[in-house]
């Protein structure tokens, strides 16, 4: 993070966007960046704290996902609708998890067309190790009150859900 900038660039996008007319969308406009540069903002912190793991936020949640399963394995597909990622990015992050040694592939007990994604010992104790990282780095110290959080939840929850993330429970 630079020198902080004398104002906030967004409310003058909103001022601006207010004076040339578009008044009716200023707010969402604001909204809306205000959302994609907090993301930039947390995903730089994430990558700061994975960094001394070789790990991006990608490789991390994978691994993350892996040791959740009870098995310690899923199958590549059911991977990429869980990460609600292409395959093709599942792929890429086993080639490089696999390539650390953290991750190996198998094929299906029974279902030959699919290939399973397993966590190793060594990529077991990363995830774990990263994860107290992430939360004693980032998570606990997100800049989010408890209200403000759960108020995030909530409002990015029914965005997601009215926009077709995950239905109705």
């Amino acid at each position: 993070m630079g020198t902080p900038l004398p104002r906030d660039p967004i409310a003058d996008a909103q001022r601006n966007w207010e004076r040339h007319g578009w008044g009716d969308v200023a707010a969402p406009m604001a909204a809306i960046t205000a959302i994609m540069r907090t993301q930039q903002i947390l995903l730089a912190r994430i990558e700061g704290a994975l960094k001394p793991f070789g790990l991006t936020f990608a490789r991390y949640e994978l691994l993350a996902l892996l040791s959740f399963a009870r098995s310690g394995a899923l199958p590549m597909n059911k991977a990429s609708a869980l990460l609600q990622v292409h395959p093709t990015s599942v792929t890429n992050a086993v080639d490089r998890l696999e390539k650390a040694g953290l991750v190996v592939r198998s094929p299906h007990p029974t279902d030959g067309r699919t290939t399973l994604i397993e966590l190793t010992t060594e990529g077991s104790t990363i995830a774990k190790r990263a994860t107290a990282v992430l939360n004693t780095e980032v998570f606990s110290q997100s800049g989010f009150t408890a209200g403000d959080t759960d108020q995030l939840i909530r409002i990015l929850a029914d965005f997601r859900r009215k926009s077709g993330d995950f239905a109705e429970e």
